[in-house]
């Protein structure tokens, strides 16, 4: 079940992810965390949100990376 808390905390493993491997896929991320079906996209949300991440499309890819601060 997805809640407020598992997207925190999953919010929490992408982003550590995305620090241990840099710039990488939406689709590499989404196979590599465990976590329920949906959770890595609302996760990416909040971090985006917070301004943690970036996102950009390339060509049919979606990219994510952490920022500078």
């Amino acid at each position: 079940m997805i809640n407020t808390l598992t997207i925190g905390e999953m919010a929490g493993v992408v982003w550590q992810y995305l620090k241990d491997h840099g710039k990488t896929t939406l689709t590499a991320v989404e196979k590599a965390v465990p976590a329920p079906a949906g959770a890595v996209p609302m996760a990416v949300g909040w971090l985006a949100r917070e301004g943690k991440l970036e996102v950009a499309q390339e060509k049919r890819s979606v990219y994510l990376w952490l920022t500078e601060s």
